[in-house]
């Protein structure tokens, strides 16, 4: 049966850091696997609690008196050394709950204002090399775009794409999984795209 042994934090970082798991696999034989996660102790880690909880959100953001725009941002991924088009997202600070930082992570990384309609409960993103989760919040957006509120270590262009661009966006460019997943639903819906939330 698979398991983990044991556990040793191998860096000390603010918003990242690598774990060593002692593994046993199925066929019986063991070895160390690694783990980045944004949890700063052992005891915090998801493998431990099995609480999850949401590290981050990710905002899918309608925008448009007719809302039939999507809000993206391209942003300098340094793991690629390229950008990438992504929904925006960050990091739920201590003591908010997704709503709030879905609506200041909106704020800073578009300059657009921000209406939460609903949320998704974290899913986990990419479970084979982290233990990360991300709820997903849905709503609508207004005002105009602006990168004055961007922190000068972010490279992020807001784009507001309608169905035409996100095709492509989606043919043509490097994409984010779970924003690839979610402009596929934008582009099949007519009207309103987050009608599908009052199902």
């Amino acid at each position: 049966m698979s398991r983990v042994n044991g556990i040793k934090k191998l860096t000390d970082n603010r918003f990242l850091n690598l774990y060593e798991l002692d593994a046993s696999f199925r066929d019986g034989s063991s070895a160390p696997y690694y783990v980045a996660s944004r949890r700063r102790d052992v005891d915090q880690l998801k493998a431990v609690t099995h609480d999850n909880h949401a590290d981050g959100v990710i905002l899918y953001g309608v925008h448009g008196e007719n809302r039939d725009k999507v809000v993206l941002v391209r942003q300098f991924r340094y793991p690629v050394n390229g950008y990438v088009y992504e929904f925006p997202a960050g990091l739920v600070e201590p003591g908010e709950d997704m709503l709030e930082a879905g609506i200041r992570e909106m704020y800073e990384e578009t300059g657009l204002e921000f209406t939460p309609v609903s949320t998704a409960r974290p899913f986990f993103t990419t479970v084979g090399m982290t233990d990360e989760s991300c709820g997903t919040v849905f709503g609508y957006c207004s005002g105009v775009p602006s990168n004055a509120h961007q922190e000068g270590t972010e490279d992020i262009q807001v784009v507001l794409a309608d169905r035409a661009e996100c095709r492509r966006i989606l043919k043509e460019e490097n994409v984010a999984i779970m924003c690839a997943y979610m402009l596929m639903h934008f582009i099949a819906t007519e009207g309103d795209p987050l009608t599908f939330l009052n199902a």
